[in-house]
């Protein structure tokens, strides 16, 4: 795996962060509900797809004005109204305003980073996930902020741009196909959820396989670039289980609701995505554990060879000692020196060093140090 943006990048840093650490862009002291995007313009028209059906019918239409989707709220059939795009205050304020939308929900819907959370209203309920995704380029978790309004006869998708997961549930509503047309609101509601969670298996298979190429690499040459790796690795970690652990929150609520909006029918459905949740942060907690693992195994290398290096300086230093100990000896400018005048004494001194030095390195090679 390469990495395009290592741990030494600061502007890779910084959105790192960001996504852990959300800048606030309201003035403080604003008062509550007050409208500010702090999320990137990811697209220059705020798209609105409308998809209304029952079990017999559907219509699908792309609009322009949104108030073509008013008659989405007084619909006897179930209407999915999606709008891509955020940055569009005045058309989010409208959709609010005419759906009776609280300004606290409102503001949720376009201050993007928002924590996963349920929350209900008189008349509708009000959901906040987040949709991940992995680019396989940088090695990167991609995360989008969606909210979904559940009325009694109507949800509301907003999501930041376009592109989502949710063609397979158009499908199946186009198709008619299982009981998604034969159910209400709520149930379009759960199979949009799912879709959603069932991409965090996809979120999990590339961070796995990228935890996996960086434990191989560590265990087989490890660099001070595998370090700026499992680092960044470590980073997408933490921010994937700050985004999917409270999902299993919103879950849980979804179960314990007494809201009319979700009928006990669905609910069976729901817990189903309880489980998988439950399944998804297992899973998490299981890859940051092995990238810690991953990082203790290459600091543990890096000492081992730092010890072999110094075991080797020893030895050689160790042959050496003696050697130059004789050297020193019979360096020293004395007149008197017995073995100066033997004609044997030059080739005697190297006969002493060599066997000092063979002898110590066969007593190393039996210590098994060599």
């Amino acid at each position: 795996m390469n990495l395009l943006h290592p741990i030494g990048d600061p502007l890779r840093t910084l959105k790192v962060v960001g996504r852990l650490v959300r800048r606030q862009v309201k003035r403080s002291g604003s008062a509550p509900g007050t409208l500010v995007h702090t999320g990137e313009k990811k697209m220059e028209r705020v798209r609105i797809r409308v998809l209304d059906y029952d079990e017999n019918t559907l219509r699908e239409e792309e609009f322009d004005d949104v108030r073509d989707v008013w008659p989405g709220r007084d619909s006897e059939s179930v209407t999915w109204i999606n709008i891509d795009g955020l940055h569009d205050l005045d058309l989010v304020r409208a959709i609010g305003d005419h759906f009776g939308l609280h300004p606290l929900v409102v503001e949720d819907i376009v201050h993007v980073g928002q924590r996963p959370k349920e929350e209900e209203y008189e008349g509708y309920l009000c959901l906040v996930l987040p949709m991940l995704g992995w680019d396989e380029a940088t090695g990167s978790v991609v995360d989008e902020q969606l909210s979904v309004i559940l009325g009694s006869t109507w949800v509301l998708t907003f999501q930041e741009r376009v592109g989502d997961y949710f063609e397979p549930v158009r499908e199946r509503l186009r198709a008619a196909k299982g009981r998604i047309r034969a159910r209400g609101p709520d149930y379009l509601t759960y199979a949009l959820i799912d879709a959603v969670v069932d991409r965090y298996y996809e979120v999990l298979e590339g961070v796995g396989s990228l935890t996996e190429v960086l434990e191989l690499e560590v265990l087989d040459h490890p660099t001070a670039e595998s370090m700026n790796k499992l680092h960044h690795l470590k980073r997408e970690l933490v921010a994937l289980r700050r985004s999917v652990w409270p999902v299993r929150d919103v879950m849980n609520g979804l179960l314990r609701s007494d809201t009319p909006l979700f009928q006990d029918e669905t609910k069976v459905f729901v817990r189903d995505v309880y489980d998988h949740s439950v399944q998804v942060i297992e899973s998490v907690e299981a890859l940051r554990d092995v990238a810690s693992g991953a990082v203790d195994l290459y600091l543990s290398n890096v000492s081992y060879r730092t010890n072999e290096v110094m075991k080797v300086l020893t030895i050689m230093a160790s042959i050496f000692i003696p050697l130059t100990f004789m050297a020193g000896i019979y360096g020293m400018n004395f007149e008197h020196m017995p073995e100066l005048a033997v004609p044997w004494a030059y080739p005697a001194l190297w006969g002493a060093m060599i066997l000092v030095a063979g002898g110590l390195i066969y007593y190393f090679r039996r210590k098994g140090w060599l």
